[in-house]
């Protein structure tokens, strides 16, 4: 009897399949496991998840290590995701504030322009001057009313900016109804004496003068080069209930403009695109360049020196030097960025036009032969590379129950997007294509400022709920979910993620519907995209009607929307999708480690 072992290396995890081969020739498959995987995929630290997930299969059949005689490896392309942005404009106000304000509970409503004063100063005020005062947290809203009650019938109260929670309860206690906005933090920041426009809106609505950039010209009295300095400001402030914007006169207004930059592909034809094109000219400027020997950007531009970040990263992790580091594939898809507004008081952020992009890196010897040597010597097996990932995770899938040949298969990981078609005789097409699951991951982060990547991530593995009483929750279908025993009461009013036996809490304030359609768009920007320029590309004479089945493999395969979405897609070309289910007990998982074993018995 002989144990060998498949390891597929994926961006995300490590999977292994243990199997025996009998004196007579006879196979079983024995077990499986998997770890995530350490390190960069394709790289010498991949060897510590390797060495787990081995321990876990053998652990599973009660065979030391020593058992196994050979360790068959995939061939692993790690892929690397950035963002390269548009075109975008970073406006500097020096000595500038502006505070972009969007409390629950703001109180009054209307415009309102006057001067900054604080409070304790309020007695220096000038009758006829219109003032907007300034309130510390060290004021107990009683103290706050009771001081600009005495100073109302001399001095001309416009507004209130408070740095507590407290605007509904002042505004009860003033003789005179004006726009209060509160929970401003770092109210000791804002500049005495300048001049501010403050607004807020009725309930249910948001600000219509402070998010456009000529209602603050109005309002502010600007010229036409401030009123295009202030547009950033505008566009942070859209949506919000309530807002602050601060003029310094003398301010000196500067803007720093890196340029997008654009994209130069070595390949059957030396072609450029500038990234500002967008997407889908980057993609069809790609396909018509044929195979791709490289990828790399103008010096001194957003793409430019992202994808020169990418080699380097790459370089570092493989030990190569730049000159062997290459990168063969790329997809681009369209997406919105936060940008911090420099000169604001708060952090504000406007969301700019950018290019999410995922990169394929290559070095001119992948260091999977030094995986191999280094398992060799750690473990005493003999280790072998010894598959194409896409052939693999075809053969893998001829194990689904109901398939049969030809086959295609979409293999959608972490990192990449494989495809492959077999054929009755024999032939094999293939396609090893960047970006996957951690692209998606990383627009949903991107276009919903999360300040976790883990939180993108798990906001794309689950589906979603706002818990809107202690005894039920409204699902993002739309339909109800009611409990006989009361939700903890930290969830209430919170959209939460339906994860597998509990619930996890989404702390940012997003509503659960914008969510939704990030996600949503973030898996159709990447794996629809993907899933079609693969298939396209390993179909007989490039026409997907020709595909007959697509067989889905792969870790983003479990998702609980991505399948189905794949299968409308595919629907007009009217091919046959679904998830697979390897060996008829895995599911869509392990394609890879498992034809890695199958094609060690065909060898």
């Amino acid at each position: 009897m002989k144990l060998i072992a498949g390891v597929d290396i994926g961006n995300s995890t490590t999977e292994v399949c243990v199997g025996c081969v009998e004196d007579n020739g006879a196979f079983h498959f024995l077990s499986s496991a998997s770890r995530f995987t350490t390190g960069t995929k394709g790289t010498l630290p991949n060897v510590l998840g390797i060495k787990a997930a081995l321990e876990d299969a053998m652990y599973q059949i009660n065979l030391p290590m020593k058992a196994l005689a050979l360790v068959r490896l995939n061939e692993a392309a790690p892929v690397i995701g950035d963002t390269a942005m548009e075109t975008i404009t970073e406006t500097i106000i020096t000595e500038s504030s502006m505070i972009g304000h969007n409390p629950s509970t703001p109180a009054g409503a209307g415009e309102a322009v006057g001067e900054l004063i604080f409070l304790e100063n309020i007695r220096n005020g000038k009758p006829g001057v219109p003032y907007i005062v300034a309130a510390a947290s060290k004021f107990s809203y009683e103290e706050v009313a009771i001081r600009l009650n005495q100073v109302l019938p001399e001095l001309d109260i416009k507004g209130l900016i408070l740095q507590a929670d407290e605007a509904v309860l002042v505004e009860n206690r003033l003789n005179k109804k004006i726009p209060i906005v509160d929970e401003v933090r770092h109210i000791a920041r804002i500049p005495e004496g300048k001049t501010a426009a403050i607004e807020v809106a009725l309930p249910g609505t948001s600000i219509r003068m402070l998010s456009n950039p000529y209602g603050i010209a109005t309002l502010l009295k600007l010229n036409a080069d401030e009123t295009r300095a202030v547009t950033p400001i505008a566009k942070s402030l859209v949506g919000n209930r309530s807002a602050v914007v601060i003029k310094t006169p003398h301010g000196n207004i500067q803007e720093n403009v890196l340029p997008a930059g654009e994209i130069t592909f070595h390949g059957e034809k030396e072609l450029q695109v500038n990234i500002d094109a967008g997407a889908d000219e980057i993609m069809e400027v790609l396909y018509k360049a044929g195979e791709i020997r490289d990828i790399d950007g103008q010096s001194n531009t957003n793409v430019g020196n992202m994808l020169s970040r990418i080699k380097s990263s790459m370089a570092d992790v493989s030990r190569a030097g730049d000159a062997d580091i290459r990168i063969t594939d790329i997809l681009a898809v369209d997406t919105l960025a936060p940008v911090e507004i420099s000169g604001s008081l708060a952090g504000e952020t406007c969301m700019e036009k950018a290019v999410g992009i995922a990169a394929m890196v290559k070095t001119q010897q992948l260091p999977m032969q030094q995986i191999a040597k280094r398992l060799e010597e750690e473990l005493h097996v003999k280790a072998v590379v010894a598959g194409v990932e896409a052939v693999m995770a075809s053969l893998g899938a001829l194990t689904t129950p109901g398939t049969t040949l030809p086959l295609a298969i979409l293999d959608m990981g972490g990192g990449s997007t494989d495809a492959a078609v077999l054929e009755p005789n024999g032939e094999v097409r293939t396609t090893h294509q960047a970006g996957a699951g951690e692209l998606v991951s990383m627009l949903i982060q991107t276009e919903l400022g999360l300040p976790s990547r883990a939180t993108a991530e798990q906001i794309k593995k689950y589906p979603m709920g706002k818990v809107e009483s202690l005894f039920h929750m409204r699902l993002e279908n739309g339909s109800m979910q009611f409990f006989e025993e009361s939700i903890d009461p930290r969830y209430y009013g919170h959209v939460v993620l339906l994860a597998e036996g509990k619930l996890i809490k989404v702390e940012e304030d997003i509503p659960m519907e914008r969510i939704m359609a990030v996600r949503q768009d973030a898996k159709k920007k990447v794996f629809i995209r993907n899933a079609l320029r693969a298939l396209r590309t390993v179909a007989p004479g490039h026409d997907l009607r020709r595909i007959p089945n697509v067989v889905l493999v792969g870790g983003s395969a479990e998702d609980f929307e991505i399948p189905e979405m794949l299968m409308e897609a595919l629907a007009e070309y009217r091919i046959v999708c679904g998830r697979g289910n390897i060996r008829g007990s895995q599911g869509p998982r392990n394609a890879v480690a498992t034809g890695l074993l199958l094609s060690y018995l065909g060898a």
